[in-house]
């Protein structure tokens, strides 16, 4: 985990040296917009719980700021703020019959520098995109059906996730994806996949805590829509 939380910082301290350092063609677009997409989730607990993914569609506003075209790539930063509906679905197999799923929601919050190559201002680019994402945690909620719940049965004896909300609010992690962009006289249309790997734990995790680990592990995939608001002239 020390590496990641490493990176990350890293990530922050080398993000305004990189945008002093322009070596290439200056840029200077602004753009603003909006974005919907769906989640699969799963929480990776320790020990482990038995899980299905958990889907939930999702959406936000986003800006970006281009900065500069280096040779063939165009450099950007690209922040959102999004609305997440994550937890998880058990998949359980005791004979008891029960099914079980949690919703947990949360105000995403990417921060990333992207890389595109292709066609500029009109045409379709591809894109690499990473960083790290902060979250809050809103609230939550559970279904349970199958008939009478019981849990004597749970494999290990793994049930301290059902009655109990998240001990932390704040969560972060690293984020990374690929996608393609279709610039037009009318605005950029992104298409995108991204991997969300979660380093913070919803649960105590100290020696007194019942779960050693329980984050986040989120696939999504997503269309973005954004205008310009600022446009560097040819």
């Amino acid at each position: 985990m020390a590496i990641f939380k490493k990176s990350i910082i890293l990530l922050f301290l080398l993000t305004p040296v990189v945008l002093r350092a322009q070596v290439g063609e200056k840029r200077n677009d602004f753009s603003v917009g909006f974005s919907a997409g769906y989640t699969l989730n799963k929480m990776d607990f320790q020990p482990s719980v038995k899980q299905s993914q958990k889907g939930d569609f999702a959406f936000g506003f986003a800006t970006r700021y281009v900065c500069e075209k280096y040779f063939t790539a165009i450099c950007a930063v690209q922040a959102e703020v999004n609305y997440w509906n994550l937890g998880w679905q058990e998949v359980i197999e005791d004979g008891s019959g029960n099914t079980y799923k949690r919703n947990l929601s949360y105000v995403q919050v990417p921060l990333m520098m992207q890389m595109g190559w292709g066609r500029e201002y009109r045409g379709a680019k591809f894109l690499f995109e990473a960083g790290p994402q902060f979250g809050y945690f809103l609230n939550s909620s559970d279904e349970r059906g199958g008939g009478v719940w019981d849990v004597s049965k749970r494999p290990n004896n793994v049930t301290h996730q059902y009655d109990n909300d998240p001990d932390n609010k704040f969560d972060y992690g690293i984020t990374a994806g690929l996608g393609v962009e279709f610039s037009t006289p009318v605005g950029h249309f992104l298409l995108s996949g991204r991997y969300y790997y979660g380093l913070a734990d919803i649960y105590d995790n100290s020696k007194k805590g019942y779960f050693g680990r329980s984050a986040n592990q989120t696939i999504i995939g997503k269309i973005t829509y954004l205008f310009d608001v600022v446009k560097t002239k040819k």
